[in-house]
């Protein structure tokens, strides 16, 4: 974080502001089978829906990405969606480890490396839309532990298995409220540049949570795009919660290949981002 605080982040906001690097898990069986029918997404069978090996190779490149370009040397934390597509992915683009699937057989992100690498732990505010779709339900935790012991899990508990609801989907209204809570408590982190794994609508909700009604249409629509899998992109997000009267409420937004002024508006102010 020392170059884009020193180059972008005011001194006295910088104990104020985090980097987030937004990672959409890659393909899962369900996106394979929904982009034909989308009534297969409530079909039992795909049930925590898996990467697919499209998925694996997607998570291949990242990982190698995130290798050579020294991203992994920066990073002190990766938090996961507790599904286990994202979850694959964080230990597969992040991890040492690899995890394994049903069989108890390792599949993926086995290479050995050198480099330290950053906790992972598996948080339930990231986590897809709850309720209706068998392919948004994760498995137990105590599953989850065995598939993937390498993540820590001390922030789910055994009692939150039974809060699916099979026949009642999560509202955007909560899914934008859970989003807040995950940015509250990334701020109770002392982590300053933290890896997000989750599902495309989460970190859409994060972008568009961090931008105010009035920003500019054209860096609206660049930055909360629709997430590829496996895409990562970049931000500083500053909490004004923090800020004295005194701060700012418009920063320089600066955008992939352009640059924009984009005022923000409330607790939580993106002020730099790249894809």
């Amino acid at each position: 974080m020392d170059a884009i605080e020193e180059a972008r982040i005011p001194y006295q906001w910088q104990k104020n502001c985090k980097i987030l690097h937004l990672v959409r898990h890659g393909q899962a069986w369900h996106n394979l089978e929904g982009d034909s029918n989308r009534d297969a997404l409530l079909s039992p069978h795909l049930f925590d829906a898996q990467l697919s090996p499209t998925g694996f190779k997607q998570v291949a490149e990242l990982r190698k990405h995130v290798h050579t370009s020294g991203l992994l040397n920066t990073i002190e934390l990766v938090i996961t969606s507790p599904l286990s597509r994202a979850m694959q992915t964080a230990v597969g683009g992040f991890g040492l480890e690899g995890h394994r699937n049903d069989d108890g057989d390792i599949v993926s992100g086995s290479a050995v490396s050198t480099l330290n690498t950053p906790k992972i732990m598996a948080v339930e505010l990231c986590r897809d839309r709850l309720g209706v779709r068998p392919c948004d339900m994760r498995r137990k935790v105590s599953d989850c532990r065995s598939h993937f012991p390498s993540i820590d899990f001390s922030m789910i508990d055994s009692e939150d298995d039974n809060i699916w609801n099979p026949n009642l989907r999560e509202s955007e209204e909560k899914l934008a409220k859970r989003v807040v809570e995950l940015l509250k408590w990334l701020w109770t982190r002392p982590e300053k540049e933290i890896v997000i794994v989750s599902h495309g609508k989460i970190l859409q909700q994060i972008l568009i949570g961090s931008l105010g009604k009035d920003d500019d249409p054209a860096a609206r629509a660049a930055l909360c795009k629709r997430f590829d899998h496996c895409e990562l992109r970049s931000v500083v997000i500053l909490d004004k919660s923090k800020m004295g009267r005194d701060s700012s409420p418009s920063l320089s937004c600066c955008g992939h290949q352009e640059d924009d002024v984009v005022k923000l508006s409330g607790n939580f102010q993106l002020i730099d981002w790249r894809c």
